[in-house]
């Protein structure tokens, strides 16, 4: 997922449609002469027909939306931020959501080994439901685009109890937080602690936890680790096994092995990007 380290995301509000998020954020000389979003260019404004293309949706907001409310084989379409060429495919698997790149050229579409020449036949292309392969070795097939629009119900609570908790607060001092939401699981050799033995064991990346367990079947881990704790990850070349890379904290480092190189990169970098974000809330 190289495109994790490229984006800089930005989520639109998830209670405005697409359209009148974009002509509430207009500047007022744009509101005469709009610049559709093409693609390929030349489409004019197709690509916001699409009831799947979810425009400035960023990547940590389709994760999200995908992960609680799509199943697996959803997918939806949304720009990339670091470009304006490009945009990403984010598909929902079993248990985690997969991002590939997809980029606009003047007259055409490429999207892994296939070029659209246009916008019809891209779409065409998905409603066969094609099956995608990563570099990983995961296979998904797209079955169902999610929605840019869902039917939310209209209830309401009836306000009973209404009362500031604190006083002389201003807005200045409303702080949104939230955890990460990059998750991972998948298999990996581990070398023990005493004994240097390597064991497969499945192991889980949620939020600032990595967890281990002695299969996939397992409910209770066998180690939480807890990455706040965590100095640093980096491939490893000490070993004898190929395709390491180790975990350092203050008592111990871990080493885990991959069957590919390209996996144990895709661990380390989103374990990095975990590590920095941590950094970055501990020092505001």
């Amino acid at each position: 997922d190289t495109e994790r380290q490229r984006e800089t995301e930005c989520s639109r509000p998830a209670a405005l449609t697409l359209q009148s998020w974009e002509c509430a954020h207009r500047a007022p000389e744009d509101m005469t002469d709009p610049q559709p979003d093409e693609l390929p260019r030349g489409q004019g404004d197709g690509l916001l027909e699409l009831d799947w293309y979810h425009h400035e949706l960023s990547r940590h907001a389709a994760e999200a939306l995908l992960l609680s409310n799509g199943k697996d084989g959803s997918y939806l379409l949304r720009k990339s931020h670091d470009c304006p060429m490009l945009y990403a495919l984010s598909v929902r698997g079993k248990d985690s959501v997969k991002h590939f790149q997809i980029e606009r050229t003047e007259d055409s579409i490429k999207f892994g080994f296939n070029e659209f020449r246009s916008l019809s036949e891209f779409v065409s292309h998905f409603a066969n439901q094609p099956l995608i392969g990563s570099e990983t070795g995961t296979l998904l097939i797209l079955k169902t685009p999610y929605p840019r629009n869902v039917n939310e119900p209209s209830i309401y609570e009836s306000v009973r109890v209404h009362t500031a908790m604190q006083s002389g607060r201003t807005e200045n001092d409303l702080i949104a937080e939230a955890p990460s939401l990059g998750t991972k699981e998948g298999y990996l050799t581990k070398q023990g602690g005493r004994v240097k033995s390597w064991k497969t064991r499945w192991f889980i990346l949620h939020r600032n936890e990595l967890k281990y367990f002695k299969d996939k079947m397992s409910l209770e881990p066998i180690k939480t680790l807890d990455l706040t704790e965590c100095t640093g990850v980096q491939f490893d070349y000490s070993q004898e096994k190929i395709n390491c890379f180790c975990l350092v904290f203050p008592e111990r480092t871990y080493y885990m092995c991959t069957k590919t190189g390209v996996e144990a990169d895709e661990w380390i970098k989103l374990i990095r990007w975990k590590l920095t974000q941590m950094k970055k809330a501990a020092k505001t």
